[in-house]
């Protein structure tokens, strides 16, 4: 059973039994007391701790936006862009959802632990100077009692009447004030139940939305979540691709590095060590210089570099040839030594060392050395030294024949290691593609990992060398089951990057390439457009095959899971290479897949006919002005506080006006908000008017904001009777003013390309011509129709007419 009730009439009796009723209720409020306090103690420590962890993932927030990624190269591709713009969104979104979390915490303290910390102090703490004063009371009328029962009755009558009146002004004292405190003893018993209870619903209301908001924000994330892991997937098939190709290098310069050694057609580079000669006694000494020799002007520049000393490099010293000779041994006992005869020294010899013999054949053959007088094998020799001399000659002999050796088991390696295929873009050729892509369309288009599941290499060689004979023409592979499709891809694959020019032409190779660096999606489709029509006949025929056939893989996906990136990844190296074979050209191998994606995506409109304009080459690539998000940040919206005090949280007008209902969340915005997005790219555009027009499926709450509005936040409204005015008063004021939110709608001209990127947008090329354009209620956007469609346009992408 609970407390029992304190009945008024026993305060008159003032019975054992309702002293401990009182003492009851006594000990229940100093439990409620303590456990406030104890819940106060935990609320603050609750807040502290949540403090530190917004403090600290601000910090986190705060790193993660100030690291920028570095790319090798000199251009990023879009996903690559989008990658590293990733650790700013995410910090953004971090310092958004701290945000809301400390406007939780400010709400916490004014709706939880302000309410709870008054009902702690006003009301129990008045019970318990209630209590005192009933304990004093008590004290006070029963002492006095006892005195007078004491009282002799011997006493005058006078003085026992005083004493009695005296007694009975105690006990009303005590009787008034003992009803006094069970009254609030009882008051404060129900007052608990919702004083208590409902800070607790206000916090778990703010709690809460809290989370709705981390809800709201998971929301806004996912489509960039979504696009994000979109651009990480293709960034991660092209390095596997770009990985392939760089270790395929990395073992060709390894079986010979002699032939990929790095030097440019007018220069040779390398390590020699000089000999600076001192005045005698000193001798001289052999410094370790790094040497580049210009071959035309016959200039070698040294810088001395020591690796051993942290790899600190000194002066650059510059000299001109005259000529080169081999130093022999029996000068100087030192091997692979040249002098150097130099022009702005005349008389001085500079001796250098290479750094083996195969380096010091390369110096000789880059300066143009000679060997010295009588090294040749019909010198005339002395008597003296005709023994010496026979020696020196079988020396010579068998260094040419194990050289000679060498090279010729070079070859015969290089010959045995690569795949010989003598691919043509012939007749024969183009039908073994035509075949090829006939077998794969009819037999394998849903196998999965088509073109990345390789076939076994003896048989995709035998089937390539089989199809590039004469009757090759007799063999239909859509039909024969000798050739598995994973080997047909693979012999497809093997033929055209086997061509002694890639269907793309080295010529146009860096042209190609261009365009995907730089521009936007429409200007890399025009330059592409008009490249491909560049390309000879056959080339442009075998290229239109191609494509057609990977863009009826792309749409089989679902199935064989070879989308238009993985197709990229797959055909960018085998449709297009760079001539030179270097780590930086592979390093453009991403930039190649994005043009074969176009180049599917496009295919048809491609090959559909020459453009009716090109771009003039090497012109400037037009780059259009950053398009304003759509994506809503929610950093502002209000919290929906449960507040029984109507606790007002930036509600409240500066000229002290009553708050204006919660607008829907990206569905409205005052006219600043439209005309306040500017863009350094955008061009003049003429005044939208004044008032956005409303979306369609949303009542308007309050009549359509004016130039002069502060904007700002807003909050709900304190009660559903203020509520419900509102509403009502919108609904009419809408019908009046009906006309005036109306916006007159305008022509406007496209001055840069844009390619939607949602279903609500429009797509357009530069000129394009817009009627019935009006302000959109999304911030930076425009609504107008094109080509009978209606939807969004980037406003600082047209031009008012």
């Amino acid at each position: 059973m609970g407390l029992h009730p304190l009945e008024f009439s026993e305060c008159y009796l003032d019975s054992p039994g309702f002293r401990e009723k009182i003492k009851s209720h006594e000990a229940e409020l100093e439990k409620t007391n303590r456990f406030i306090k104890e819940l106060y103690k935990d609320g603050k420590n609750l807040i502290n701790a949540t403090k530190q962890l917004g403090m600290a993932q601000r910090k986190f927030a705060q790193c993660l936006g100030e690291f920028q990624f570095e790319y090798i190269g000199d251009a990023k591709t879009d996903d690559e862009k989008c990658i590293d713009d990733s650790l700013l969104e995410f910090s953004s979104f971090l310092k958004n959802l701290e945000d809301q979390r400390e406007l939780m915490m400010r709400n916490i303290t004014e709706t939880l632990m302000k309410p709870l910390e008054k009902f702690r102090k006003e009301q129990l703490g008045a019970a318990r100077a209630e209590r005192k004063k009933y304990e004093k009371e008590t004290e006070k009328y029963y002492s006095s009692l006892e005195k007078l029962l004491n009282m002799s009755a011997k006493k005058k009558e006078p003085q026992l009447q005083e004493a009695d009146s005296q007694v009975e002004v105690m006990r009303l004292h005590f009787q008034e004030e003992s009803l006094d405190y069970v009254c609030k003893l009882q008051e404060i018993q129900e007052r608990k139940k919702f004083e208590c209870v409902e800070p607790m619903l206000a916090f778990f209301q703010t709690v809460f939305t809290f989370y709705h908001q981390g809800f709201e924000l998971a929301n806004d994330f996912d489509h960039y979540k979504q696009d994000l892991q979109i651009n990480i997937q293709n960034t991660r098939s092209r390095f596997e691709g770009a990985r392939l190709e760089v270790n395929e290098l990395m073992k060709r310069i390894r079986e010979a590095p002699q032939e990929y050694r790095q030097t440019s057609p007018i220069s040779s580079e390398g390590y020699l060590y000089v000999q600076e000669k001192r005045p005698p006694p000193f001798g001289s000494s052999w410094v370790k210089r790094y040497c580049t020799f210009v071959k035309e002007q016959k200039i070698l520049h040294m810088v001395t570099f020591d690796h051993r000393s942290g790899g600190k490099m000194g002066e650059t010293e510059s000299v001109t040839l005259k000529s080169c000779v081999r130093k022999t041994t029996d000068v100087l006992d030192r091997r692979f030594c040249l002098d150097l005869d130099i022009t702005d020294r005349p008389g001085t010899v500079l001796t250098v060392q290479s750094m083996s013999e195969d380096d010091h054949k390369f110096w000789m053959q880059a300066m143009g050395g000679k060997e010295p007088l009588g090294h040749y094998l019909g010198r005339t020799c002395s008597k003296e030294r005709g023994s010496m001399c026979l020696v020196e000659m079988d020396q010579v002999s068998t260094k040419f024949l194990s050289n000679l050796l060498g090279m010729v088991q070079a070859f015969l390696l290089k010959l045995i290691s690569s795949t010989v295929v003598d691919a043509q873009l012939d007749d024969l050729g183009m039908g073994f593609v035509q075949n090829s892509i006939n077998a794969i369309e009819k037999r394998g288009i849903n196998d999965q990992g088509l073109y990345r599941v390789v076939g076994v290499s003896s048989k995709v060689q035998k089937l390539l060398a089989l199809m590039i004979e004469e009757k090759s023409h007799e063999v239909d592979l859509s039909t024969s089951e000798e050739w598995d499709v994973k080997t047909i891809t693979s012999a497809l694959k093997l033929y055209l990057r086997s061509l002694p020019e890639p269907l793309m032409t080295y010529g146009l190779y860096k042209d190609f390439i261009n365009p995907a660096k730089s521009g936007s999606p429409e200007s890399r489709f025009q330059a592409i457009h008009c490249l491909v029509h560049k390309l000879p006949d056959k080339n442009q025929h075998t290229l239109g095959l191609v494509l057609k056939h990977l863009a009826n893989v792309a749409d089989h996906s679902k199935q064989n899971l070879m989308t238009v990136a993985n197709l990229g990844v797959v055909f960018g190296p085998t449709l297009m290479r760079p001539q030179e074979e270097t780590v930086a050209a592979i390093m453009d191998l991403k930039f190649q897949n994005i043009v074969v994606e176009i180049l599917i995506k496009q295919h048809q409109k491609i090959f559909a006919g020459a453009p009716e304009s090109c771009p003039a080459s090497g012109g400037p690539v037009l780059l259009a002005p950053t398009r304003q998000s759509k994506k809503v940040a929610r950093q502002n919206r209000p919290l929906a506080v449960y507040n029984p005090q109507a606790l007002d949280i930036k509600s409240v007008s500066p000229d002290g006006s009553s708050p204006t209902p919660a607008a829907d969340d990206g569905s409205t915005g005052s006219s600043d908000s439209v005309e306040s997005q500017p863009s350094s790219h955008s061009p003049p555009l003429a005044t939208p008017s004044d008032t956005p027009p409303e979306k369609s499926g949303h009542t308007p709450l309050s009549s359509p904001l004016s130039n002069t509005s502060t904007g700002g936040g807003a909050s709900h409204a304190g009660s559903a009777g203020s509520r419900e005015t509102n509403l009502t008063g919108a609904v009419s004021s809408d019908e009046a003013q009906a006309e005036e939110s109306v916006p007159v709608a305008r022509k406007a001209e496209a001055v840069y390309p844009c390619e939607a990127e949602h279903d609500s947008e429009l797509s357009f090329l530069i000129g394009a011509i817009f009627t019935g354009v009006t302000p959109s209620r999304e911030p930076g956007w425009l609504e107008g129709v094109l080509d009978g469609k209606r939807g969004l346009i980037p406003e600082n992408y047209v031009k008012f007419l």
